[in-house]
This record gives structure tokens, sequence and C-alpha cells, in this order.
């Protein structure tokens, strides 16, 4: 239970900073589509759809929960919509909040899919 709780801190932490990083390196103009963050949470359930079914142990707590827990935000999601429409820019708030849900739902499936084919031999390079 401790190691858990460690792997989780340690790959949190690190899944923050990254997320932290990208932010920095590419700033959100205040009307405008949050891109970074749209990418961010997309790519995360690309990697949790294909990292959960192939990994075990220590290691699925640590990149699923930790790193992919700590790198995606759902919190940010939620203040960006809210963000646009204080900014009355309501088309943008909608199709953000639609386009992430349907994105990373497709995203966290193709990431299952991906690892199907690499448990199964399936994937070539």
């Amino acid at each position: 239970m401790i190691k858990t709780v460690g792997v989780i801190a340690l790959g949190g932490m690190l899944g923050a900073l990254a997320r932290f990083g990208l932010g920095l390196a590419f700033p959100i103009a205040p009307h405008a589509f949050p891109w970074t963050t749209f990418a961010i949470n997309v790519v995360g359930c690309l990697l949790l759809g294909f990292i959960a079914p192939l990994t075990a142990g220590l290691v699925r707590p640590f990149l699923g929960t930790g790193i992919l827990g700590g790198f995606t935000t759902f919190s940010t999601y939620i203040l960006e919509i809210h963000r646009l429409v204080r900014a009355e820019q309501l088309p943008t708030a909608v199709g953000y909040l639609g386009a992430t849900v349907i994105s990373a739902l497709l995203a966290a499936y193709l990431g299952g899919v991906a690892a199907d084919r690499v448990a199964n031999g399936r994937l070539r390079a």
C-alpha cells in the first residue's frame, strides 16, 4: 500500500509538471479555444487507453493514476468552459465542451485498440 501511494505521488508530480510546462510553452488567449488543455486531455486519454490493458503491478498506478492523472485535467477543462462563458464566447465554450468529451472517449478507445493489437502481435512497425 505504501509503495503504491509513493509511485502514484511520484507519477502525479511528474504529470502535473509536464502539464504545467506545456501550459507555459503554449499559453491560451483569453477568448480562444483552449487547444493546449484540449490536446493534453485527449493525448492523456489515448495513452491511458493504451497502457491500462498492458500494464500491471506498480507500473499501472505510476503511469495511469500518477503520471496521466496528474497530466490530464478535468478541473482546468471546466474552468476554461466557465472562462469562455463569462467572456460571452458561448459557441466556443459549447464546442470545447463537446469536442473534448467526444475526442477523449474516441482517443481512449483507439488507445485500447492499439494495446490489443500490441498484445496480440498484430501491430507492425
